[in-house]
């Protein structure tokens, strides 16, 4: 996948999430958002590795998802909170798996049509 795709995925995944952010709230925002969150990592897997197949760019951005939810229950420094998050949550584990589900998804129908 081209770099400017990848880095217009991105873009349009953080105006997404600060959409979901600023018109919901309650568990709808916070879930999607995990799962937006994820997907903005998958285009960032692109953006470095465009030729990456899409599910190993969909395990890749899982497994970082989940590295950084574990490292919640560690006592992260005040200054990384806002971008790693400062709580464990389990259910926000399954979030992640969606959304890569969901780029992954797109991504393979992207290059299936290619």
């Amino acid at each position: 996948m081209p770099r400017l795709t990848s880095a217009a995925a991105a873009v349009v995944t953080i105006v997404l999430g600060l959409g979901v952010r600023a018109l919901f709230d309650g568990p709808f925002a916070k879930y999607a958002g995990d799962a937006l969150y994820t997907v903005l990592i998958y285009a960032i897997v692109l953006f470095c590795a465009p030729r990456v197949r899409p599910l190993v760019a969909a395990l890749i951005a899982a497994g970082l998802s989940w590295v950084i939810e574990f490292a919640q229950l560690a006592d992260l420094p005040e200054v990384l909170q806002p971008l790693l998050g400062s709580t464990f949550n389990a259910p926000d584990l399954f979030w992640y798996v969606a959304g890569a589900a969901l780029a992954g998804a797109t991504h393979w129908s992207y290059q299936s049509r290619s």
